[in-house]
């Protein structure tokens, strides 16, 4: 026993000493992430937007630290704190990829402070509870490091009394320091404000670009809006709108049923539960003309998906079926009819004896990802498709005058939000003020409000947006958190 107690302890000590002694490349890393990439991936979490957003969100800031990690000579590292929704694991099954569930997923936040990919990659799959068996594996054509040349290269680390006698810093209370000290949004206006404006100014040509095409082709189809899902790029979003020129010039006739419509470019082309336009934005013109030709057939079948959601409305004492594209996955037409009409089959088999009318002015939302009904502070019930109708009825009953009154907070909310968003526009100079959807009124209130106490010239002309992290955007938006410091 006490032979291979031994040997188990030389061979963790010969590894550490492997991966402490040989460089990661940019592509090592790469390879050694994909298992962390496949769980928190924002494609995997189509069904839950806030999620998505904020792993995308924090994509951007961790490929901007890898990146600058491989910049010959680049010291200036500051602590970077990344929040991920990470899928849950299935233990049985052995594939990477569909190891991972698409239901269930946590909340993880960690803290980045290393110099090197190799610590940087560790610290990332340790900080998710994910594997590192597999770097070992990595890159086997990269070469350790000669042993003199890393007993070289080794840190000293020295007893803290050292420190005290010679008065040289100690590197390890510098960075606990670091870590400490919380980012100030005046700090990081003033690291990043320069950086932003030139991006900013880069990207004002294409801008006007963008809104000329948005007008004309909006202005040529007779479209109540273009919109886009996510937050592309400008320049990706004009390459969008010219390939859409393109089909309208080559094959003006399958537009003519568009007419009214607000055209959304998304991942997947249909017509949306909110009856608009999709166009995926991976798929070619012939994909688009069939959307295209397709409308009137959409078009009936979101005449029944209405009727079936009054009939549903009629058994339910009058309240409201909505659909809300903010708070709820973006769904085809084909998807959300089916969820209706399932909804709508099990109230016909168990009808619930709703007074006709007395849950007139309420709302509610459907999701098939729930379990259990709950109460939104917006004032809407979220209703789970399998929920019980009898606990459906007594939870709707319970929450009633509560409801009635979110609902009527809602309205004043909303008023509070837009008064806020114009005085801030107004007093800082900015060009734009927005938020992610998944900043909630409530906290884009708050911060509008504390920020109208503070003096900030560095937001002139600028774009900014209120998000959950700091991060300058590639055409010089300025996100900051709604609860900055």
């Amino acid at each position: 026993t006490f032979y291979y107690f031994t040997r188990l302890c030389m061979e963790k000590i010969l590894l550490q000493y492997i991966l402490q002694s040989r460089s990661l490349s940019g592509a090592d890393a790469i390879n050694a992430l994909r298992p962390f990439y496949f769980a928190v991936h924002p494609d995997f979490f189509g069904q839950h937007p806030k999620e998505r957003e904020v792993n995308e969100n924090s994509l951007k800031r961790l490929n901007g630290y890898l990146e600058n990690l491989q910049k010959p000579g680049f010291r200036a590292f500051k602590p970077t704190q990344l929040t991920f929704y990470v899928r849950e694991r299935d233990p049985n099954s052995s594939n990477v990829q569909e190891s991972f569930s698409a239901s269930g997923f946590r909340a993880v936040s960690f803290t980045l402070h290393t110099r090197d990919l190799l610590s940087t990659v560790l610290d990332i799959l340790n900080s998710c509870s994910l594997s590192t068996e597999h770097i070992q594996s990595l890159n086997a054509n990269s070469q350790p490091q000669k042993e003199a040349k890393s007993t070289l290269n080794r840190p000293i680390k020295w007893d803290k009394t050292y420190y005290s006698f010679t008065g040289f810093k100690d590197p390890e209370e510098e960075l606990e320091q670091a870590q400490r000290v919380e980012t100030t949004l005046i700090s990081w206006l003033d690291d990043n404000g320069a950086s932003a404006v030139k991006k900013l100014k880069k990207s004002l040509p294409l801008r006007k670009e963008l809104e000329r095409l948005k007008f004309e082709l909006s202005h040529q189809l007779q479209l109540s809006d273009i919109r886009w899902q996510r937050s592309w790029g400008i320049a990706h979003r004009c390459s969008q709108l010219h390939s859409l020129g393109r089909l309208v010039q080559q094959r003006p006739e399958v537009l003519r049923n568009v007419k009214g419509r607000t055209v959304v470019f998304t991942d997947r082309s249909g017509m949306s539960a909110a009856g608009h336009i999709m166009l995926g934005t991976m798929d070619v013109h012939h994909h688009w003309t069939k959307i295209f030709e397709r409308l009137p057939n959409y078009y009936k079948l979101q005449k029944r998906l209405l009727f079936l959601e009054d009939r549903i409305s009629q058994l339910l004492g009058g309240i409201q079926v909505i659909y809300i594209e903010e708070l709820q996955p973006l769904l085809t037409l084909e998807e959300y009819y089916e969820t209706l009409d399932s909804f709508y089959n099990k109230l016909c088999d168990s009808r619930l004896p709703f007074h006709p009318r007395s849950l007139r002015g309420l709302q509610m939302i459907l999701e098939s990802d729930r379990y259990a009904p709950s109460l939104h502070e917006f004032g809407h019930f979220t209703i789970p498709t399998v929920c019980d109708p009898a606990t459906l009825q007594w939870f709707i009953f319970a929450k009633a005058q509560e409801a009635r009154e979110n609902l009527k907070r809602k309205e004043e909310m909303m008023i509070t939000e837009k008064e806020l968003i114009d005085t801030s526009t107004e007093k800082f100079s900015l060009d734009r003020l927005y938020k992610e959807p998944s900043v909630s009124s409530a906290q884009m209130i708050d911060c509008c409000k504390r920020l109208l106490e503070e003096s900030l010239p560095y937001l002139q002309g600028m774009h900014l947006c209120i998000s959950h992290f700091y991060s300058v955007l590639q055409d010089g938006d300025l996100c900051i958190p709604w609860n900055w410091k």
